[in-house]
């Protein structure tokens, strides 16, 4: 992977206003998430937000041959699930919509998980502890820190939790493209990688498992699954190092207040 690409203030002012049309489209699906509804109408849904009322461009679309603008991955799809016709949403799963969007020649990234209706107790507890091992990585960034600072405090909340960080997949640097360097690990040491420094962007999107960290991906090619079938949660944000520690771009208004 190339070097880090430092943003100068002006393009992290249209990072910042991609990320914050961005947490419209989740706004957009909120109440639209529910039991009967395809994951197809919410890929498309979106789609026509962002296309229409937003005037980006939804950036997964084409993304590697990806054909839709957004996975959904429900209950035990650890990520980069497809959208399909087929697959309507039931009461008591689990869902993570995961959305890129570019405006401005930048692109934010950012994923949410949704209970679709009423979930077990089991499943709160893994979204729940998944968004809060999230928040404990995004609180160690800030000049200074290290990506393993990052990683492994993500790491240990969630483990102490009993459960197990996937390590095949993790977040990256973003900007005029989706992937950047660095490669953000959400395990690791404290002290260890990357020196964070300002201008620095970059995503944080953990991917937590019920049971063992295993994952396979199935033969479309892009759906990963745990191996032992345990349900398997993730929330991403697109974060920025600032001269007074961290900026979340991604910020949906219900967060207010998660960061002093």
């Amino acid at each position: 992977m190339s070097e880090v690409i430092l943003k100068t203030p002006q393009q992290l002012a249209l990072m910042r206003h991609a990320g914050q049309l961005l947490t419209q489209v989740f706004a957009h699906l909120d109440d639209f998430i529910r039991p009967g509804v395809s994951t197809l109408q919410i890929n498309d849904k979106a789609d026509a937000f962002i296309v229409e009322v937003l005037k980006a461009r939804p950036a997964s679309k084409g993304q590697y041959g990806f054909a839709y603008s957004l996975n959904t991955s429900v209950d035990h799809v650890v990520c980069h699930g497809v959208p399909s016709a087929q697959h309507v949403l039931t009461a008591g799963s689990i869902i993570n919509v995961d959305i890129t969007l570019e405006h401005g020649g930048y692109i934010a990234d950012s994923s949410k998980m949704y209970a679709v209706d009423t979930i077990g107790e089991a499943a709160q507890r893994l979204v729940d502890t998944t968004y809060a091992a999230l928040w404990e990585g995004i609180r160690q960034v800030r000049p200074g820190a290290t990506l393993g600072d990052v990683g492994h405090a993500i790491q240990r909340h969630a483990e102490a939790a009993g459960y197990n960080v996937v390590r095949e997949y993790c977040g990256h640097g973003i900007g005029r493209q989706m992937h950047e360097a660095p490669e953000v690990l959400h395990y690791g040491h404290k002290g260890s990688g990357l020196v964070l420094r300002p201008g620095m962007v970059f995503t944080i999107e953990p991917m937590v498992n019920q049971g063992g960290r295993g994952v396979r991906t199935l033969k479309d090619g892009w759906t990963v699954i745990t191996r032992d079938g345990g349900l398997s949660a993730q929330w991403e944000h697109t974060v920025a190092v600032t001269a007074q520690g961290v900026e979340v771009l991604t910020l949906r208004e219900e967060e207010r207040g998660m960061l002093p």
